[in-house]
């Protein structure tokens, strides 16, 4: 029988890491097999039909533009650049001019990203035909 050294300070978080990472695997399985399992596979024909109006419904992959995913990386990038702002503004004093020109650099830089991303057309919505 072999002896395992249990000394060491990090066993335990090997441990623990081994045994978060099996849940895990567990759970994403469990997930995939019940959500194949309780799926409903016959409501195609209801997907197909035209609702009221509109245009003649074709089978297409179902694809999602990336101008959405550009669209909310760019909202993610400045709704978070807002928020490095607010300890600024409390401490606005504390700081003096050097807190206030490392801040108009801070927002010179962002309003080079905006300028950049409006002109490479990443804020404006394309229409789908």
């Amino acid at each position: 029988m072999e002896h395992y050294n249990v000394a060491n300070p990090y066993f335990g978080v090997f441990v623990l890491f081994v045994l978060t990472f099996g849940a895990f695997y567990a759970t994403t399985v469990i997930a995939r097999l019940a959500s194949r399992a309780l799926a409903a596979k016959d409501t195609e024909k209801i997907k197909l039909t035209v609702y009221e109006c509109g245009p003649e419904v074709t089978k297409q992959p179902n694809r999602i533009s990336t101008q959405f995913y550009l669209f909310a990386l760019l909202f993610l990038l400045f709704d978070v650049e807002i928020v490095f702002m607010f300890p600024w503004a409390i401490d606005f004093k504390l700081l003096g001019w050097f807190g206030f020109v490392e801040m108009m650099m801070f927002i010179l830089l962002l309003a080079i990203g905006f300028v950049y991303a409006w002109k490479k057309g990443a804020l404006e919505w394309h229409n789908i035909k």
